[in-house]
């Protein structure tokens, strides 16, 4: 297995949603491991905070401030990235909302705000750094993903579609860049323990289950870094997805049934 810091360490990272849950515990992990690390979320005062943590370790890790459900933050904030950071070696897409509501009581445009964050961002900030990586053949964009873009989720179709698109463009862009020097990791998160289950205007999650830790969950896409492997379920529920993938029918049909305890 590969050392997770020996792939880390020395390089520029950017991470979006970095004021908490993953993107934070993700930002302090990489810090603590070496990396210089750019910090990207909405919560000036939360992402402070992250940020004073990253330079106890790593002085020159730096913030930016940005809403990215605004259409040309993510380009812009990329080329700034690149030249304050003197080149950027990683790119981590972390930053998602969330929209738990039935379908039928969706608006387009709550629709498409939670594409714009969770799909439309990454696919930008990729397409702005791209360029750059292909020209020195060499990078790695991390996309994560969920396992809610690999399954409906019943309630989260909005959230579901996000991450069904992020998944399909991480594949195709690893496909189109086989051999550039530049690669791709897809993160397939399971539940994880953060701020993302308790927001305002979103109905209550269907799901009971267990939640590993947010550090638990960095940890497993720092090891992904350092992976030969595109994909990466974190924590392991690839049979879950397998299941669901032998009979679509009977998912659908069990998935239908679900009600909130």
């Amino acid at each position: 297995m590969a050392d997770p810091t020996s792939s880390v360490a020395g390089k520029r990272v950017l991470v979006t949603g970095a004021s908490s849950g993953v993107g934070a515990a993700l930002a302090r992990a990489l810090a603590a491991r070496g990396a210089v690390v750019g910090l990207v979320a909405r919560r000036e005062d939360r992402l402070a905070e992250v940020l004073a943590d990253c330079r106890a370790r790593s002085p020159r890790s730096i913030m930016w401030v940005a809403d990215l459900s605004e259409s040309l933050t993510a380009s812009r904030l990329g080329l700034q990235a690149w030249h304050a950071m003197g080149g950027i070696d990683i790119l981590v897409n972390n930053a998602a909302i969330p929209l738990r509501r039935a379908v039928t009581a969706l608006r387009p445009d709550d629709v498409e705000r939670v594409m714009q964050v969770n799909f439309v961002a990454p696919m930008r900030l990729g397409l702005a750094l791209l360029p750059r990586m292909l020209a020195r053949h060499s990078g790695l964009i991390v996309n994560v993903s969920s396992v809610a873009g690999r399954l409906g989720i019943k309630g989260e179709s909005a959230y579901c579609a996000s991450k069904f698109a992020l998944c399909g463009w991480s594949e195709t862009m690893a496909i189109d860049l086989a051999g550039s020097g530049v690669s791709v990791k897809l993160i397939e998160l399971g539940p994880v323990d953060t701020e993302i289950w308790d927001q305002p205007d979103n109905d209550e999650a269907y799901y009971r289950g267990p939640k590993i830790a947010a550090a638990e969950a960095a940890a497993g896409i720092i090891e992904a870094m350092g992976s030969d492997r595109f994909e990466h379920y974190v924590p392991d529920l690839k049979a879950v997805i397998d299941a669901k993938n032998a009979d679509l029918d009977a998912f659908i049909a069990g998935a239908a049934r679900m009600t909130r305890p």
